[in-house]
């Protein structure tokens, strides 16, 4: 993959408890395989492992996780009209 943002990238915010601030990422996976990933790490009580853009790997103590928001690709707009 190349270390270029993709532009099918899902957006990821990841709030770890006790923690200040929050991770936020983008992720080559889908939405779909990102919610299926967090609901196994729960589920099983494992580390939530993803992979962001440019090959780093994040991974979260599944008791540590506050929320996980995960946000569609916005198609990129051209131009100056009326939204």
């Amino acid at each position: 993959m190349s270390s270029k943002k993709s532009e099918k990238a899902a957006k990821v915010r990841i709030s770890i408890t006790n923690v200040g601030s929050e991770l936020s990422f983008d992720c080559p996976s889908t939405p779909a395989e990102i919610k299926s990933a967090v609901t196994a790490a729960l589920t099983a009580q494992t580390p939530l492992s993803l992979q962001d853009v440019q090959g780093h790997e994040i991974i979260v103590p599944a008791d540590k996780i506050g929320y996980v928001e995960i946000g569609e690709p916005a198609e990129r707009r051209v131009g100056f009209g009326v939204v």
